[in-house]
Formats: C-alpha cells, structure tokens, sequence
C-alpha cells in the first residue's frame, strides 16, 4: 500500500484503500449514490465526524444517515445555526449565546439570543422559517476552521458576539477552537455539521419562543429562546406535527379535570396532589393489582414513617448529596426532624432489629411509602412532577450467590407487571461501574454480570451505559413506550454496596461468622401519581375495563323504561360490576355521547321498548361498537371475561 494510501474498513468488515485526505462524503459516493444522499456524517474510529473533513489516518468508519439517531442530532444541530443565520438576516443586530440539539418530545433545538432593544414577537416565526427556507435553498457548505484561542476571542470580537467572549476566555490558551460557517454565517461551535445547508430538507419548522437567561443563571440578562425541530423529510415532521396535537388531547391535566380523576392542592400546596373519588377508585385498583402480585412474587409488605431524626439521613449519606431536594427540619421535642425523600434507610432499620441468618435472606420487602422531595415552582407538572408521591418501593436482602437469580426473578417481575398495563414496548440500559465507586471490582464484576445475564435472558434489546452506574452499584433502568410512541422512566434495579456498609448490616454465614447482605432498590412503577398521569396520557382517559371507576352506564329512552333500568344496574352490581343509572329527560343520543365520549365510559346498556319487553339491554362499546342485545347477566359474563384477562 502507498504511503499516500489509507485503509478503511467499513461496517461490514470490508476493507477499501483510498487517497489521504479522502473525505467522507467521497467514501459514500464510493459504495453508492443512495448511501451518498441519505447520509449526513460519518463515525471514524468511533469519532462523529462531518462528511466533508479529510481522514488522514486508517481508520474504522460508518456512514451516519439522516433517519439513525446521530443523524438527527446533526440535523438538529444544524437547524439550529440556519435558524440562527435567519435570525440574524431579519435582525442584523442580534448577539449569538448558544443553539444545541435537544432530546425534548415538542423541540429539536433552539438558540438563545439577545436581540437588545429590538424584540421578537411569536407571529413573526413564520417569516423566520421562510428565511430558513431560503439559505437551504442556497445550499450553502458548512466549513470548519480551526484556530488559536487568542484568534478566536478576535474573531468573537469582530463579530460583536459579546456572549462568547466568556466561554472562550475559560479555555485554556493552548487549546485549539473550532468555528463553522456557512455563507456569512460564522458561529463558534465544536460541531460536526451536515455537509450543506441543502442536506437539512425540507422536514423542519420553528416552532415557539420563551425567556432563558445567560448562563442558565437567574442573575443574569433575560434572552429570548426560540424553539425549533428538524426531522429526517416532512413526513416526519408532520407525524410529529399530528403527536404533538394528540398530545395537546391526552394531556393528563386537562383530562384530570374533565373526568374529574384529580387536581392539585394550588394555593395551599403546589405540588401536592388531591385524589378525587374517580382517580382515587382508579388507584385503589392499581394498589390493589400491586398487592395481589407481590404477594404472589414473594414480598412482604412494610409500612414506615414519614419523617426521622436528621441523624438518620446524616447516615444514610442523604444529607451530604441530597440536602437540596429534601424540606427544611421540623424541631421536635428539641431534635431536628425531616420528612423522607426515600424509604430505603426506614427498610434498613427493619433489617437491623434483629440477627439475620443466610436461612433468612433473601428477603424482599415492598411498600407503597409516602416521600417528600423540593421540586422548584418552575419544575412543577401536573402529576409528573409533584413534591408529594408515593413511590411504590421494594428493597431485597440477598447472598452474593443469590444475586443472579434474584435479578433475573426482579427483573421479569417488573416487566410482567408493566405488560399488564398495556405496555409491550420497552427501552432498557445497563449503567456500569463509574471511576469513583464504593465496593470492590470483584463484587462490581459479579453484581455487573448478574444485571447483564438477566438483561440477556430477557431477549429484550439493551443499551450499556459504560460508567454511568452511581458511586454505589450498578443499575437496569427500564423506560416504557406509550400509545403515541414517547418513552418514560419507569422502572429501576439498583444494586447498592453503600447503604449496607453506612449502616453495618450483617447476616451470620454457615460458619457463624458475619457478612455484608447485598441490596437491592426496585422502584416499578416509579410512583403513583406520575405513572397515573403516564396512564391518563397512553389511554386517553379511556381506561381499560378493569380499571375504570364505572364499566357499564345504562341510560333509558324514556320515563316508562327507569324501573326496568334500575333493576338491571342492581343486577350487575351484584354480579361485581361498576353499573350506574342514567334516567334523565335527555335525549338518548345526547346520553350516548356522554357516558361513551365525553365521560369515556367504556360499555352502554340502553333500555327502549324492546329492551323491556326483553328483558335485555342494547349494548354498545367505546370501542367494539354495536354488541347486540344482552341480559343483564351475559353482560356481567362478557365484562368479567375481559377484566380477567385484562384486555
């Protein structure tokens, strides 16, 4: 091979001999003009890299296409620069802060910037993506340049972009400083970016704009945040588009007022959420469901305090990492008392109150506890974040030889209990061993195994987080996909090496001497008020049969039919069902649309002249539609059927 040759190998193994300098771009053309078009980057050695930079080196590359999950990370990075370069074209007078790419289920990305005494007002958003429209059309390269510290801070200052001077006077002076342009767009930025601005399509939109200050610091300046999103073509886009307005109709605060299932404490409690009866029932069969499986799976129930001398979290580590997110002390009987933002330490106490064994272990303990934790008033959301939930915990003792099959029987558990939900789709991550951690590399490596051979038998894809697992223990972080494809955090298996050895926790051996018990923290649902907003939200409100407050109205066509009507609520109710009566003068459609649309009931049961003379009820469902006539006793059958099997 000439010295002035490079070899790549690509993702298949297959290895090509190229030019030095030989761009990325060059190698798509090489394999094929679909790849070339599709593609806006490439991995070189595992590096993202911008398809018009040279490769020097041999190296191992892969294309990066608009569509892969890095791919739309530079397409929204760079949206963010033309959106910028827009900006700045209808305002010439603009300072520049910062525009990155964003992982945000509504935006893509967004740029701060300061438009001084001038303003931006929402209407004109339109004429900004006009402009944005325009520099693609323009099909304008993105170069890089490479400069000295000093020469960047000249550069910045020629541009009068007095909000980067700042983050370049904090790089060290002999660091190099990457800039990128397009056209007579210059922005300081570590890149990569697409090739052009003619790679970013047609699948984008600015979309809002909002108020962020400098330095995501409330001391300084006020700049205007204007919001936008790219996607891969314009299908995506509006795909997005129509989620974001089904969003809009799911939303679980909305809902949680009409259906009235909850609301909040307001005035005279932000954050703390008030159960009404419906939401309440809803829960009751939630909790209910919970019990009856962990009783099945072997746990045992525990209930704990809600606040503890501050000693105990002075133990248990809390107040040195957490003191930000639990409430001020309350004095008692001149000790200082907090409320608890965790169940675990009340869990160890109960381990502690007497001598364990290994005959004993392992043991699995779950409660549905109360915690308190301080959001800020500007985090607050409905049911996903409050300052008051319940978190449906579970702490298991256990030997080292019985780490892997217990992580195996948790996680099953856990996905088990989801599916039951509805839920099918799932995202899961390994976090491993970080650099700075408590515990030995040999318990590490087993607890590290035992997490990934369950993750394995699963069947289920993972991803691994190299590094990310906390000071004290791996983890498996389980997020759910709902009904219109957003994921949420869920579920968490935690392993914990500090907790045990904070508090001295033993158990006698075979040969009667004293050993640490591993832990393990399973959060499933996550908590109850969070993943009853997820479930508002993946239903529509329309909840499945088992676990709506009412599963069957029955309405009347007139005044002569109600004795008849009233019979048969009173006959499913005794068979178990959720039954309620509507004999009111309305007229029956408008009945219709308000059990099964409005109050999203699941099932109707009318009762006309031809039901009476019967005995039956005209059934029809939310979803089945018309189910024909039934006696009041083969309704009961069909909605048992279906809440024991959960359908």
């Amino acid at each position: 091979m000439s010295e002035e040759q490079v070899r790549i190998t690509l993702p298949d193994g297959s290895v090509r001999e190229y030019p030095k300098g030989t761009t990325g771009m060059e190698i798509a053309q090489s394999i094929g003009k679909r790849l070339a078009k599709a593609s806006v980057g490439i991995e070189v050695n595992g590096q993202l890299r911008g398809l018009l930079e040279p490769i020097e080196e041999d190296a191992s590359v892969s294309m990066i296409t608009r569509d892969s999950k890095q791919g739309l990370e530079m397409l929204r990075h760079s949206g963010a620069h033309i959106m910028a370069d827009a900006i700045k074209r209808l305002h010439p007078g603009v300072k520049l802060w910062k525009g990155p790419a964003v992982e945000d289920e509504r935006y893509g990305f967004y740029y701060d910037l300061d438009f001084g005494e001038d303003s931006l007002q929402q209407d004109e958003l339109p004429r900004i993506e006009e402009e944005m429209r325009k520099i693609v059309k323009e099909d304008l390269p993105f170069e890089k340049e490479v400069v000295s510290r000093d020469e960047a801070i000249a550069l910045a200052k020629e541009l009068k972009e007095d909000y980067k001077l700042p983050i370049l006077e904090r790089i060290p002076e002999d660091e190099k400083i990457s800039f990128y342009k397009h056209g007579n767009f210059v922005d300081l930025c570590r890149g990569p970016h697409i090739p052009s601005t003619g790679a970013l399509g047609d699948g984008f939109a600015v979309l809002s704009i909002s108020g962020a200050y400098f330095g995501d610091d409330a001391g300084q300046k006020m700049l205007t945040r204007v919001y936008g999103h790219a996607f891969a073509d314009k299908k995506a886009m509006e795909k997005h588009r129509k989620n974001l307005e089904e969003a809009a109709k799911r939303d679980h605060r909305r809902l949680g007022k009409d259906l009235d299932l909850f609301s909040s404490m307001g005035e005279y409690g932000a954050g703390l959420i008030l159960w009404h009866p419906k939401g309440g029932f809803i829960r009751h069969k939630i909790e209910e469901f919970w019990k009856q499986r962990h009783l099945e799976g072997g746990y045992d129930f525990v209930y704990t305090p809600h606040i503890a001398k501050s000693v105990l979290w002075q133990t248990s580590g809390h107040l040195d990492f957490y003191r930000e997110s639990m409430y001020s002390p309350l004095e008692v009987d001149g000790q200082e008392y907090l409320l608890k933002p965790m169940n675990c330490p009340f869990h160890v106490q109960i381990y502690k109150s007497t001598r364990r064994s290994y005959r004993d272990l392992p043991m699995r303990w779950a409660e549905m506890g109360t915690v308190y934790r301080y959001e800020g008033a500007g985090m607050l959301h409905g049911l996903m974040r409050v300052r008051g939930f319940t978190q449906d915990d579970a702490h298991l003792f256990v030997l080292p030889e019985q780490l892997s099959e217990e992580i195996s029987r948790v996680l099953d558990f856990v996905l088990s209990i989801l599916r039951a939900f509805g839920f099918e789709d799932f995202e899961m991550e390994l976090s491993t061993r970080p650099e700075k951690a408590v515990g030995s590399e040999e318990i590490w490596d087993k607890a590290t195994e035992a997490l990934r051979g369950a993750l394995d038998a699963s069947g289920l894809p993972y991803g691994v987080d190299e590094g990310g697992g906390a000071f004290y223990g791996p983890k498996i972080d389980v997020k759910i996909r709902d009904s219109l494809g957003r994921k949420w955090q869920c579920s968490t298996i935690q392993l914990d090496f500090n907790l045990p050895e904070r508090f001295d926790l033993s158990y006698q051996d075979r040969d009667g001497k004293n050993q640490r018990p591993i832990m393990i923290h399973r959060a499933l649902l996550g908590s109850l008020e969070r993943f009853f907003g997820i479930l508002i939200e993946h239903f529509a409100g329309a909840f499945p049969l088992w676990l709506t407050p009412v599963q069957c109205s029955v309405i009347t066509v007139g005044e002569r039919h109600e004795e008849a009507a009233r019979q048969a609520v009173q006959e499913l109710k005794k068979r178990g069902i959720r039954a309620e009566l509507d004999a009111s003068s309305e007229k029956v459609g408008a009945k219709i649309r308000k059990h099964l649309w409005a109050e999203k009931v699941p099932l109707i049961g009318v009762v006309g002249d031809q039901e009476l003379e019967s005995g039956t009820l005209s059934v029809r469902g939310r979803k089945e539609g018309d189910l024909g006539a039934m006696a009041p006793g083969a309704l009961a059958d069909w909605i048992q059927e279906r809440v024991e099997t959960r359908q």
